[in-house]
């Protein structure tokens, strides 16, 4: 069961089932009806609940994801022709869709499949991130290695511990030293 259920409905629709159905879904629903009362609640929330038309959720999807991340759900209960972006690619990112005819279990199994699938997406863009940032000091390794062999006049492998012994003296990062020593070649000799 989630804690906190952060609920937008900046219309009064009348969605009174889904509303207490997502109360049994969770600890503390918050209601609001503005963007500013939800931007007020984000950093308590676990996930939020938007019950709007498309064209208001790109809006209120980006003032939340601005604030925070976080698992976003859009109940849908507007069967007109603004129900569906004309797009197949709305310009944001759903988590779950749920729909007021959903029963508690139901909008449960749906909520709980929606955050799992927004924690792994969160987990391989952290190691995405990670991956990046190791690539990025393997760059600056290997130019501090082919500086420090040119000026030195050692070989690589003898650079390399040259860098290491020297990120470990300075307490700092191989790749952060070896950036370093690049930048000040480029200065000097650039």
């Amino acid at each position: 069961m989630l804690k906190i259920i952060l609920f937008i409905e900046p219309r009064t629709t009348g969605a009174d089932t889904a509303t207490d159905n997502l109360r049994r879904n969770c600890k503390k629903l918050h209601c609001v009806k503005s963007e500013a009362d939800a931007l007020g609640l984000v950093m308590i929330a676990d996930v939020a609940v938007i019950h709007a038309p498309a064209p208001e959720m790109l809006k209120l999807q980006h003032a939340l994801t601005g604030t925070r991340k976080l698992p976003i759900f859009w109940l849908n209960s507007f069967l007109d022709k603004d129900a569906k972006p004309e797009q197949e690619d709305w310009g944001f990112a759903l988590d779950g869709l749920l729909f007021p005819t959903m029963r508690p279990t139901e909008m449960g199994y749906a909520l709980s499949f929606g955050i799992h699938g927004w924690k792994q997406r969160k987990r391989w863009a952290e190691e995405k991130e990670s991956l990046s940032l190791r690539l990025e000091e393997r760059k600056w390794i290997d130019q501090a290695k082919a500086v420090l062999s040119e000026i030195k006049g050692i070989s690589e492998n003898e650079a390399y511990d040259f860098l290491r012994k020297q990120a470990m003296n300075e307490r700092k990062r191989v790749g952060e030293v070896a950036a370093n020593i690049v930048k000040v070649y480029q200065l000097i000799h650039g």
